[in-house]
């Protein structure tokens, strides 16, 4: 039996950006294989969520942006982890950790 995809819910896609751009700048591309991956091809996420996410993140001063080459030459812009999205990406750590606790709480009741 294949795996079933999942789509993101809104609040986690932002949390997600902002730990893949952690380990260093990609491009739009880069940042959805990465999910798959990383995802074990569970999640996905379509370019019509990811790149309104992407500017509004850039909007809020959370990561930043700037024009480059991709591996295959092409012209691509590559997104950052900026000091404040550092500071935002622990705040949503904490919270997302605090939530899921209590869900699993709420889950495991009888």
């Amino acid at each position: 039996m294949g795996k079933n995809k999942t789509d993101l819910l809104a609040g986690t896609l932002d949390l997600i950006v902002l730990k893949l751009l952690q380990s260093g700048p990609a491009n739009g591309w880069d940042i959805t294989q990465r999910i798959q991956v990383l995802s074990q091809d569970i999640l996905s996420v379509n370019y019509g969520s990811l790149y309104p996410a992407l500017h509004r993140l850039e909007a809020r001063g959370w990561i930043s942006s700037k024009w480059g080459a991709s591996e295959n030459n092409r012209r691509a812009k590559f997104y950052a982890l900026t000091t404040a999205g550092r500071r935002q990406l622990a705040a949503e750590r904490e919270t997302w950790e605090r939530f899921s606790t209590a869900l699993e709480l709420i889950l495991q009741t009888r």
